[in-house]
């Protein structure tokens, strides 16, 4: 599984960026072994199209699933098309909504 968390910064321990098309980076991350590369957001300063553009960004990579403060219609419907899952409201470091996630699903 490969997850997206929108970031203000390249590391796990920055704060969750909570504009998912607005974003600074996208932290790609394994969650099982915590290995990560850190995408920088070349639209994050588009005045429109943002949010499609990120979207575009991580079918790309091949994500499954993206966690984030908020999601703008477009980008959800672009990520819903790609099958992957939005988790918003989310807030805290990179690491610890990863840490949610993942006890989250150990809970099912």
């Amino acid at each position: 599984m490969k997850l997206c968390v929108t970031s203000t910064g390249p590391n796990l321990d920055d704060e969750l960026d909570e504009e998912f098309g607005h974003c600074a980076y996208f932290i790609l991350i394994d969650p099982e072994t915590m290995k990560y590369t850190a995408l920088k957001n070349e639209g994050h300063n588009a005045e429109v199209g943002a949010g499609i553009y990120a979207a575009e960004a991580i079918v790309k990579e091949g994500c499954d699933v993206v966690i984030t403060g908020w999601v703008g219609p477009h980008g959800q419907r672009k990520l819903a098309s790609a099958n992957i899952r939005i988790i918003m409201d989310e807030e805290g470091t990179v690491r610890e909504a990863v840490e949610r996630f993942k006890k989250k699903q150990s809970a099912k």
